[in-house]
């Protein structure tokens, strides 16, 4: 523990990064740490839940689409089965929970925690960043035993794992942008959550995930993949983590692109509202 106290220090010497950046680093870590105590406590699985709540998810949707409706689905180094589509499955709703989980409350992280507004010393950027990064840490447990699952089955690790933190990267960035944006309009609006849970079903259908974008017509089908970021973000978790190879870079390129924009203008729009959050609240 000392040495990593010690490495953590070095760390913060040599990059150039101010102290007042540290300490708001420090801060959203012990919130996210406070925020993931509290989800669970008192129960007696615990943090198990989030991984629980995953597998049923995964469960019901591999029964209604590959037992029910018979949906076939080959992929390389796994065999054909119905426990393959389960996984294929798990691997696209892993992001996607992740990120309509964060997005959610997020966008009540704001009229949620009045006392932190009305301190002038408390920086309010982080408030929408503690549950999504709380919720894709929830969401690991799940890519933990995907990863389990695949390389039980196929008796290998892809190196392609090596590239999770890129696409976590243009994950986070997305949702943090879309958090922003919703937390700072709920403020003055307050219907933007409901609004957002109606957007996000319909989003959900709109992307393939329980379903493989074979069954998207194809003159739909580039608009979905190039103008959907989410579209790209969970193919590209099943290329890294079941295929072993990336198919898609270009649209993954893209998805990149649109989450940074989204992110500028989502925290752009919050900073700009910001001022007025004590006021209303």
């Amino acid at each position: 523990m000392q040495n990593f106290v010690r490495k953590a220090v070095k760390l913060r010497r040599i990059l150039p990064v101010s102290e007042e950046v540290w300490a708001k680093f420090d801060l959203l870590r012990i919130l996210v740490r406070r925020d993931l105590e509290a989800r669970y406590k008192g129960s007696i699985l615990g943090n198990l839940w989030p991984l629980l709540n995953q597998l049923s998810q995964l469960l019901i949707y591999t029964y209604v689409f590959s037992v029910v409706l018979k949906v076939k689905l080959t992929l390389k180094s796994l065999p054909e089965n119905n426990f393959t589509f389960g996984l294929w499955v798990f691997a696209g709703l892993l992001p996607w929970i992740a990120f309509t989980g964060g997005l959610l409350q997020s966008a009540n992280s704001v009229v949620g925690q009045p006392n932190l507004v009305k301190k002038v010393v408390f920086p309010l950027s982080l408030l929408p960043l503690v549950p999504i990064l709380s919720t894709f840490i929830e969401s690991s447990f799940g890519l933990i035993a995907l990863i389990f699952f695949v390389a039980t089955i196929s008796h290998t690790l892809h190196p392609t794992l090596a590239l999770l933190p890129l696409v976590w990267l243009t994950q986070l960035l997305l949702t943090a942008g879309l958090g922003y944006l919703v937390a700072g309009l709920t403020v003055f609006l307050r219907d933007v959550p409901q609004t957002l849970g109606v957007i996000l079903n319909i989003w959900f259908y709109a992307t393939p995930l329980v379903y493989p974008a074979s069954a998207i017509p194809e003159q739909w089908r580039s608009l979905v993949f190039w103008l959907n970021p989410m579209t790209a973000i969970a193919e590209i978790y099943r290329d890294i983590v079941l295929v072993g190879e990336v198919q898609h870079w270009g649209e993954w390129g893209v998805s990149s692109a649109i989450a940074v924009i989204i992110f500028c203008t989502g925290f752009v729009v919050y900073k700009r509202l910001r001022p007025a959050f004590a006021d209303v609240l």
